[in-house]
């Protein structure tokens, strides 16, 4: 766990950096029941029908289950520790709102995506709200299991997420490589960082699969646009359960959201 002084430090720097690492954030306890409801997501086909209902919105049918359904996913959307720190003033301040989580499992060897950043704005024009993705790292991560570069002080930039993808998932200078933490690790980034994940050196890759669960969370007072077509049934279910009921009562809160369009939608770093 990252020590007090050392946390302290990355959060003044956040806005310079535009990241913070935080090695084995999550209990082992959450992260134990975790694991198994992502091979569920994924084994049983409710990831895919996710990213299908999201490719096709005029014709999708909201899926029976969204992943705050399951029962350490929605606790780890509201998990206090995390609220605590993205309410810090260097962060989201006290005023935020959940936009979305997405749950996956790579397995050794999957291919890489290319830089990019991933903050929700149409057009892109500014950076007056902060925007953060949590990347919550169920296994940890190794070099076998590939890495997350990032490049910081990035998300000052005022550019189209896809704006770096030409340089594919290419090492570049001044960058930052996370390659190297233990099971329950949480990265926060700016949602405006570009960054990239990048493939497991070698042919195949070897080692574990690739857990990674990400959840983003947005300062209240503008309009975000959703990336799911079905963004009402998620926030719904996280009133239903109850999730940071009392601490944070707009944490599920439609109003601060606009109507979803057509082709909007992000996926896991």
């Amino acid at each position: 766990m990252i020590g007090c002084a050392d946390l302290e430090v990355q959060v003044e720097k956040f806005n310079e950096t535009g990241y913070l690492v935080l090695p084995g954030f999550l209990p082992a306890s959450l992260v134990g029941r975790l694991a198994p409801e992502v091979d569920h997501w994924v084994d049983s086909g409710l990831r895919k029908l996710s990213i299908e209902a999201s490719l096709c919105p005029q014709e999708y049918t909201p899926p029976a289950v969204v992943e705050l359904q399951m029962e350490a996913h929605g606790e780890l959307a509201s998990y206090a520790p995390l609220l605590e720190l993205l309410g810090q003033d260097c962060l989201l301040g006290p005023a935020f709102v959940f936009h979305h989580l997405h749950s996956d499992r790579r397995p050794p060897g999957d291919s890489g995506k290319s830089w990019h950043h991933d903050y929700e704005q149409r057009p892109q024009r500014d950076r007056e709200y902060p925007m953060i993705h949590a990347l919550h790292y169920i296994g940890g991560l190794q070099p076998a299991m590939g890495s997350l570069a990032v490049m910081p002080g990035s998300h000052q930039q005022v550019a189209e997420k896809d704006a770096w993808s030409h340089l594919g998932t290419a090492e570049q200078p001044g960058e930052v490589l996370i390659d190297e933490v233990p099971p329950g690790t949480t990265v926060l980034l700016h949602s405006a960082l570009f960054h990239t994940r990048r493939a497991a050196p070698g042919p195949s890759g070897d080692g574990n699969p690739r857990y990674m669960i990400d959840a983003s969370y947005c300062r209240t007072g503008t309009l975000w646009p959703p990336v799911k077509p079905y963004w009402r049934s998620v926030l719904s279910v996280g009133r239903e359960r109850g999730l940071g009921q009392g601490c944070w009562p707009e944490l599920f809160a439609e109003r601060h959201f606009s109507e979803y369009v057509c082709g909007d939608r992000g996926m896991p770093a």
